[in-house]
């Protein structure tokens, strides 16, 4: 299990240095994988920095890895992305998982001024441009968007790994078997059954690329979580919070995300494991210290039977 730092204020808790630290601690304490922020320049809500606040709880973050989930070299820049990756990774001593995608917000695009129906083709090469600046190589291909850049310069001792962020398409699994060293899906896009039949499709697309996939990870971003104590309050959640913050129908969303009483939110997600799932990223919804501290005491023990990833089959 990951973290996603708290990015947004849905609750009046501020954006203060002391609740992404006090968020951060308490995953460490728990022995919880990894810490992660994903990456807007706009958004519904306002949107605290995630890169940054990566490298606010590094001193806090134990031995934990470090996710971006996802970062978004188009919209940054792919040589102001590396730069950024580069950095976290050197400053952690090497604990960084960067996770990249293309970002579906026409805003950021936006406010980056970079046309959005671009978006793709400028992934492809951004993520060319990226895996060459963090590993010391040549780009393949050529240039089409961007100048040749110069030499990564502090670059990380290692490789940092790279994972590809996908829906599940199959176009997009095709670009993560190529150019990723794992898949990260996206929780509120997806559900158990598509998830184990991604899990298939890129098993196939890592053949093709003569790759092995047995150690090929693949998680899950933005598990919109909530621990409640009732239905009532967990369809008010789903209700008033989540689906209005994302712009989407309730219907859409209640069986997707960890929201809701500790023996479902426990299903969901031995139904991943069982998918094929490495990592599921929670996301409470705020109060995060005690949203971890319920997850840890009353969802784990109820879904320990799944400890490791078992074959991958459609649920």
């Amino acid at each position: 299990m990951g973290l996603h730092l708290p990015l947004i204020d849905l609750r009046g808790e501020g954006f203060g240095r002391r609740r992404i630290v006090a968020a951060a601690e308490a995953a460490r304490d728990a022995g919880i994988a990894a810490v992660s922020a994903n990456d807007h320049l706009v958004f519904s809500r306002p949107w605290l920095d995630g890169l940054t606040a990566l490298a606010a709880v590094i001193e806090h973050s134990g031995e934990m890895a470090l996710a971006t989930t996802t970062a978004l070299p188009v919209v940054r820049g792919p040589v102001q992305a590396a730069k950024a990756l580069a950095a976290l990774d050197l400053i952690s001593g090497g604990r960084l998982e960067a996770s990249v995608g293309p970002g579906s917000s026409a805003r950021d695009y936006a406010a980056a001024g970079i046309p959005f129906d671009e978006r793709w083709p400028r992934y492809d090469e951004s993520l060319r441009i990226l895996r060459a600046a963090l590993r010391g190589e040549a780009i393949a291909g050529r240039l089409r968007f961007h100048p040749e850049p110069p030499p990564l310069e502090p670059r990380p001792d290692r490789a940092i790994p790279i994972w590809v962020a996908s829906w599940g398409s199959e176009a997009g699994l095709r670009r993560v078997a190529r150019l990723g060293d794992g898949w990260l899906a996206s929780s509120y896009n997806t559900n158990p059954a598509l998830f184990a039949q991604g899990r298939l499709r890129l098993e196939q697309e890592l053949a093709k690329q003569g790759r092995e996939s047995e150690d090929f990870g693949a998680a899950l971003a933005t598990m919109w979580t909530w621990v409640a104590e009732s239905e009532d309050e967990s369809e008010a959640v789903v209700r008033d919070v989540l689906g209005p913050m994302l712009g989407r129908d309730p219907d859409d969303l209640r069986e997707r995300v960890a929201i809701g009483p500790p023996s479902r939110i426990a299903e969901l997600l031995e139904a991943y494991a069982r998918a094929g799932c490495d990592r599921v990223y929670v996301w409470p919804l705020g109060d995060e210290v005690r949203q971890l501290n319920l997850i840890v005491e009353h969802v784990l023990p109820l879904a320990a039977s799944v400890t490791v990833r078992g074959p991958v089959q459609t649920m």
